[in-house]
C-alpha cells in the first residue's frame, strides 16, 4: 500500500487543511508497508548493535536512525556519521559539538557510543522513541515532496516549541535556532530577510534576527515560542510571505515566456 499526503492548496489555506487532517493522514501514512517494514526491522535489530561501526554498517538501521533526526541526506556519508557517533557529545571538541546543526549532537547522544557515554541501543523505550520520530520525519518529508513550505511549517511546530522550553540561555537558543536549517529558513522568510543574510557575521545575524522578531511579536526571545499561539503567528507569516514570493516568481516566469513568444512571432 502506498499513500501520498493530501495537500489542498498552498499558503495559509493549505496549512489549515493539513492541520485539520493531520492525525488521520499521519495514521494512514504510518501503516504503509514501507514504513512498517522499516520500523519493525529497526526495533527487531537495533538491540544487537553495540558500536558506531555496527550501526553504519547496516544501511537499513542507519536509514531509520538518521531519518529520525532529519539527517537522511547523510546516509551515504558513513565515515562522517561514524565519527559523529564515536566522538559522542561529552567532549567540547567532539565533532557534533563543533557543528552548527544541533541535530547531529542529538543524533549522537541518542545512541551513546561516545567516550564516557552509556550505550542506549538495548533500551526498548528509547529505541521506540527513535522509531516514532522516524515515522514523523518520514511523513514530513513526504509532505515536503509536494510543498516544502508545509514541511518547514510542520518542523517548526515541533522543534520551535521544544527549543523554547530548553534549559539554556536565550542567546544559546537563538544560536541553536540558527543552526537548524528549517527553522532558519522559516525565520528568514517570515522576517523578509534577503538571500544574502547568511553571509554576514554570525553575531550580526543574531542581532538582526532578534530585532526583526521583536518588531513582529513585541518580544525578541526564543522563549516566547513556548506558547503555541506565538509559533502559529510566526508560521502564518512564513506561509504568507512564501506564497507571495511564489506568486511573484510565477508572474515573472509567465512574463518571460510571453516575451519569448512575442520575440519569436515578431521575426
Amino acid at each position: 500500500m502506498t499513500f501520498q499526503p493530501v495537500i489542498v492548496g498552498s499558503g495559509i489555506a493549505g496549512w489549515n487543511f493539513l492541520q485539520r487532517t493531520y492525525e488521520s493522514q499521519f495514521e494512514t501514512f504510518s501503516k504503509t508497508a514501507q514504513i512498517s517494514r522499516d520500523v519493525d526491522y529497526f526495533q527487531e535489530n537495533i538491540g544487537d548493535v553495540k558500536s558506531a561501526e555496527a550501526l553504519v554498517s547496516d544501511r537499513r538501521l542507519l536509514s531509520v536512525a538518521l531519518g529520525a533526526f532529519g539527517l537522511r541526506h547523510d546516509l551515504n556519508n558513513t565515515y562522517f556519521i561514524r565519527k559523529i557517533l564515536e566522538d559522542g557529545t561529552v567532549s567540547d571538541d567532539a565533532l557534533a559539538n563543533r557543528l552548527t546543526d544541533d541535530r547531529y549532537k542529538r543524533f549522537s547522544a541518542a545512541f551513546g557510543f561516545g567516550p564516557a557515554e552509556l550505550n542506549t541501543t538495548s533500551d526498548p523505550r528509547k529505541m521506540s522513541t527513535i522509531a516514532d520520530e522516524y515515522k514523523i520525519q518520514s511523513f514530513e518529508v513526504s509532505v515536503g515532496e509536494q510543498d516544502d513550505t508545509m514541511r518547514i511549517a510542520m518542523f517548526a511546530q515541533r522543534e520551535l516549541t521544544s527549543l523554547a522550553a530548553e534549559n539554556m540561555s536565550d542567546e544559546a537558543k537563538w544560536f541553536t535556532l540558527m543552526g537548524l536549517p528549517p527553522l532558519r529558513t522559516m525565520f528568514e522568510t517570515a522576517l523578509g530577510l534577503p538571500a544574502s543574510f547568511g553571509q554576514i557575521d554570525i553575531d550580526q545575524q543574531h542581532e538582526i534576527l532578534r530585532e526583526k522578531t521583536r518588531s513582529v511579536t513585541g518580544d525578541d526571545t526564543v522563549t516566547q515560542f513556548s506558547k503555541k499561539a506565538n509559533v502559529e503567528r510566526m508560521t502564518q507569516l512564513f506561509l504568507a510571505r512564501s506564497q507571495i514570493a511564489a506568486s511573484r516568481n510565477a508572474a515573472s516566469a509567465n512574463a518571460n515566456a510571453l516575451t519569448l513568444l512575442q520575440s519569436a512571432f515578431a521575426r
